[in-house]
């Protein structure tokens, strides 16, 4: 089976929204413990890719470089591991602030390679121009992309092409990489998997050696995979010679012997439980059991009407279709790799079948079973949508997501939808297509409050690791039509609060045209004043001014209940801040020339209601509040712009 890689999907959390006023609840809702996010799956990929990497020849060089100047160019041979390698190199580089971001500089959304803002402080960019006509196309950008990076301390690794012409001003900036010895790493992998060193530490057999000589380094991550499942299914007594024939044998194509299974199958009895071995398997007995019974319910003839003890046994239905059971109680075929076989025989030959597998995992996925565990769900949901995308029919994932987030969808079924979006979204040749579907959804369509809630699970988790701008985008419009639940706003403030970059890009969003009140409503959610705090952020000028003017728009379009409490965070914010938090609520207040006064009253009123509730205590608090009103003076033109004498105001009561 795949890693515990898997995605859980809260339950809601809901505040009184309607045509009127628009109420905000500060206090989030607590995290599940169950979530297993998706934004951990790109930084266990990458866990597991330094783990399983061998250091092609001149890794130190490229390190060397990258640590010295911000910039690595790679190149080396297809194949060598080049974007292996610039995957680790940037993970050595994680650091609190800063996103990690595979930049796109052909997808229309992203910010061209000479555009400043689109690096941040501290981020690690992976740049892949590997294809030829990528990089004839955006070379010349090279330069001005990489002055960028070393004036905002971030970290940018490009793939070229090899042996490709590199301009003069970057040949110091170019490491070509070698590929590591294939044996090395395929025992690497092997140590990986958990192979005991004594069971593979004698010499490979020539043919395998021949192929691994040969092979780019992903062909020998699944020939591992396979050895390491060829051991699982073998029988007792047999050792690594005859793993890495099995999985030889299984590299070759299977699917006459897949059709002939199938034909021998011509009971549906029989065709139902060899689907869904296919589907699920290796999962437990009995997971495989309830499934079957579930697929020859919805499709094949009525119950079996003879006594239960009369009934053909699981051990005796899985021998007629050459499968069996390990010691662990799991399924599986006799012959590796037979699983993929018959799911492309029973999908490109069965073509009737395919509408009604969807309807099919939904119900597997709700099976109250201990053994459907969240990973045996991910694995069943990426095979089916594996097919989809295997024959080119993306839309069909599309239709399962949204088929399983109706109403009545339990968490099951939303975490399903959700990983089924995610194998699109990681999905090379389709990728794009998803994120384009997926920002049309977001931003148009009417959305049932389940399919909105898989949208944000999509964006926040899915996304964000790789695409943030793109992420930003999507849940900003789905934050805007939010009705019910604060997770768009929340998976929003989360994502902005990582990166001072994409926070001015959103405030840059919010303060284009004349904001709505839902604008409004995301700014106030969205704009945590704890992120101010830093002095490098709050001094940004493409920060202040727009939190000035949307701090104005709050003020002057929204009643007080509303801003209030947040007004009374801020100020909170403010007591150990320092002043820049009240320079803007004041600068915001002082934009309206009518209202400048009420404005400023209704800011004080704030401030003495935020004293009751300051966490530093009410005489500390009651300080920001003497520092308010001189600045609230100061802007009239009534005291100095200094700083105010010491204070000497008690406790107020």
């Amino acid at each position: 089976m795949s890693q515990n890689n898997h995605t859980s999907v809260g339950s809601s959390h809901f505040t009184n929204t309607g045509d009127g006023d628009v109420h905000m609840h500060l206090n989030t809702e607590p995290q599940d413990t169950r979530r297993t996010a998706f934004r951990s799956v790109a930084d266990d990929q990458l866990r597991w890719l330094r783990r399983v990497l061998v250091a092609p020849g001149n890794m130190g060089e490229a390190r060397a470089t990258l640590a010295e100047t911000g910039t690595v160019i790679l190149d080396g041979v297809p194949g060598s591991g080049r974007t292996s390698a610039a995957q680790v190199l940037l993970r050595e580089y994680h650091r609190d602030s800063g996103v990690y971001n595979e930049l796109l500089p052909d997808d229309d959304e992203q910010l061209p390679l000479r555009d400043a803002e689109l690096v941040g402080t501290g981020d690690r960019l992976l740049l892949d121009l590997s294809d030829p006509a990528r990089w004839s196309a955006y070379r010349g950008d090279l330069s001005t992309l990489r002055k960028t990076v070393h004036e905002r301390d971030a970290h940018l690794v490009v793939v070229m092409p090899h042996d490709d012409t590199l301009d003069a001003g970057l040949q110091p900036f170019r490491v070509e990489i070698a590929r590591p010895p294939g044996p090395y790493v395929l025992k690497r992998h092997l140590r990986t998997h958990g192979l005991p060193y004594a069971e593979y530490v004698r010499q490979l057999d020539p043919e395998s050696e021949k192929f691994i000589d040969r092979c780019p380094m992903r062909e020998i991550a699944h020939f591992a995979d396979r050895i390491r499942r060829a051991r699982e299914s073998a029988r007792p007594g047999v050792g690594f010679g005859h793993w890495c024939a099995t999985a030889r044998k299984a590299r070759h194509d299977r699917h006459k012997e897949a059709a002939q299974l199938v034909a021998g199958s011509t009971e549906a009895p029989a065709r139902a439980l060899l689907v869904t071995v296919a589907l699920l398997h290796e999962a437990h007995a009995d997971v495989v059991h309830h499934a079957a019974a579930l697929l020859l319910k919805s499709h094949g003839p009525g119950p079996d009407q003879a006594p239960l003890l009369q009934h053909m046994d699981l051990a005796q239905r899985l021998k007629g279709i050459k499968a069996g059971t390990d010691p662990g109680g799991c399924v599986r075929f006799d012959e590796l790799d037979h699983d993929s076989a018959v799911r492309a025989h029973i999908w490109d030959h069965m073509p009737d079948l395919r509408p009604h597998l969807g309807a099919w995992a939904a119900n597997v996925v709700d099976i109250a079973d201990p053994h459907l565990t969240p990973a045996v769900r991910d694995e069943l949901v990426a095979r089916l949508a594996g097919e989809y995308l295997r024959t080119g029919r993306p839309e069909g994932i599309a239709s399962l997501a949204v088929n399983w987030s109706t109403p009545a969808a339990g968490q099951r079924r939303l975490e399903a939808a959700v990983h089924a979006l995610a194998c699109g979204l990681n999905h090379s040749a389709y990728a794009g297509g998803f994120r384009e579907r997926i920002y049309q959804w977001c931003r148009d369509h009417r959305l049932t409050d389940e399919f909105a809630q898989v949208l944000v699970q999509v964006c926040a988790d899915v996304l964000a690791p790789t695409q943030p701008d793109m992420a930003l985008t999507r849940l900003f419009h789905l934050a805007r039509r939010e009705h019910g639940t604060t997770r768009a706003r929340d998976a929003l403030r989360e994502l902005v609060g990582k990166s001072g970059r994409l926070h001015r890009r959103l405030l840059d969003r919010l303060t284009r045209y004349d904001p709505t009140p839902s604008d409004l409503a995301v700014f106030l959610h969205v704009s945590d004043p704890e992120l101010l705090t830093d002095p490098a952020r709050a001094a940004e000028d493409g920060v202040r001014r727009p939190l000035t003017a949307c701090w104005h728009a709050v003020l002057t379009e929204l009643p007080r209940s509303t801003w209030q409490p947040y007004a009374e965070h801020w100020f909170h914010c403010a007591e150990p801040a320092g002043e820049v938090l009240l320079d803007l609520l004041v600068g915001a207040a002082g934009r309206s020339e009518e209202r400048r006064g009420e404005l400023f009253a209704a800011l004080y009123t704030a401030a003495r209601a935020a004293e009751r509730t300051a966490p530093g205590g009410p005489v500390r608090a009651a300080g920001t509040t003497e520092l308010l009103l001189h600045k609230i003076g100061a802007a009239q033109g009534l005291g100095p712009a200094g700083p105010p004498p010491s204070s000497t105001r008690g406790t107020r009561p």
